[in-house]
């Protein structure tokens, strides 16, 4: 026990800066026994006094057997999805998810918040597994987690359905494309080994022969697939991590916590290079968008004299840029707002002026008594 308290003791602990908290991203189809297992495994850390942050990321579930920290069934109401969008089950999922993901940068700061008392954060995913794994909400959100913390796939595997050489290979097929889908480090969790051990579907995985022997009862076309299929995989296999475990019995967890161990240090090792290449490009071509659309509205305001040297006479507001125009406004010269008064009151002024000046009201008597002289006449 004391083994497994120092498995599951934070990376750098004692240090001055804890480490980043470890991403842990289940996800499986459906009975697989995800979610049972999600629950063994907080329930296992809060045993070894390191409590984990847990995130439910399926709106369609009834109840949750373990406590979750950010719930997406808080923020989006998976049956008000479908009756507004007039979706099924499936549609209402994904759509549930969409919107969640369009505001997980404050899951992201919770988080980061919460980075100082949790070592792992446990994300339960959907059962309806291509939900996640294909939809843009789930590159979003995987993303978004890769490209901050360290993460790790985790896909669980329900081995008692997986005795048929046939059905293997599927799973085996559907683990390899989430693997090349997620770009991340990848863990198969062979669950239930409490009905069935787990030991048959590694020999098959590690021994080609004995895969094809069992393949040898099956007279199917699939079967012929299935043999040739096996071949491709066999590199997959080989860099694969492998653990059986038991959701229901808790069997196989120090184990497993060892993988996840040994993928986070594939993920400093491999993975953040690649994130961090990917967020300097991203920063660079967003500094130089900035840079270019800076430059297109100094052309479109015109040239602007930075020198007091190089302006105009100040009375000239011709010489002067848009900038220089609008520190200027407000500030002129009472000269130059008696210029600038409307016209109403300069003819105010003008007949005020005519009304105070006697020779010039003589003037206009006589002009107009002379007019009404010739018209008589």
């Amino acid at each position: 026990m004391a083994a497994a308290a120092a498995e599951v003791a934070p990376a750098g602990a004692g240090s001055e800066s804890p480490a980043p908290p470890v991403c842990v991203l289940v996800l499986g189809m459906a009975g697989s026994g995800k979610t049972t297992l999600v629950q063994r495994l907080t329930a296992h850390l809060h045993s070894q006094n390191s409590p984990p942050y847990v995130i439910n990321l399926d709106p369609a579930v009834h109840e949750l057997p373990f406590p979750a920290n950010i719930d997406i069934r808080d923020t989006v109401k998976y049956k008000e999805v479908m009756k507004q969008y007039g979706l099924g089950p499936n549609g209402g999922i994904v759509t549930s998810l969409n919107l969640f993901a369009t505001r997980f940068d404050q899951v992201m700061k919770f988080i980061e918040k919460r980075q100082n008392t949790s070592q792992y954060v446990l994300i339960d995913t959907p059962g309806q597994i291509e939900v996640f794994t294909w939809s843009a909400s789930g590159t979003i959100i995987t993303e978004a987690l890769a490209s901050t913390f360290p993460s790790v796939v985790v896909y669980v595997m329900d081995t008692s359905r997986s005795t048929s050489p046939i059905t293997f290979m599927s799973n085996m097929l559907y683990a390899c494309s989430i693997l090349y889908k997620t770009k991340l480090p990848f863990i198969l969790a062979m669950n239930k080994t409490d009905i069935i051990d787990h030991s048959f579907a590694v020999e098959w995985m590690q021994d080609f022969e004995i895969f094809q022997d069992a393949l040898n009862q099956e007279t199917t076309y699939v079967s012929n697939l299935t043999r040739s299929m096996s071949l491709v995989l066999d590199e997959f296999y080989s860099s694969l991590k492998v653990v059986g475990v038991s959701a229901v019995l808790g069997t196989g967890l120090d184990e497993f916590f060892v993988k996840v161990s040994e993928a986070v240090d594939e993920y400093e090792r491999e993975y953040r290079p690649e994130y961090e290449r990917l967020r300097k490009s991203l920063a660079k071509a967003q500094s130089k968008q900035q840079k270019e659309q800076l430059e297109r509205l100094q052309k479109d305001m015109g040239s602007v004299a930075m020198e007091s040297n190089l302006l105009a006479d100040s009375s000239d507001t011709s010489a002067l840029g848009p900038s220089d125009l609008i520190m200027t406004r407000g500030t002129l010269d009472e000269e130059d707002e008696e210029r600038e008064s409307d016209t109403d009151d300069i003819d105010h002024q003008v007949t005020e002026e005519s009304h105070e000046e006697p020779a010039f009201r003589n003037f206009m008597q006589e002009t107009r008594m002379k007019y009404q002289n010739r018209s008589s006449h």
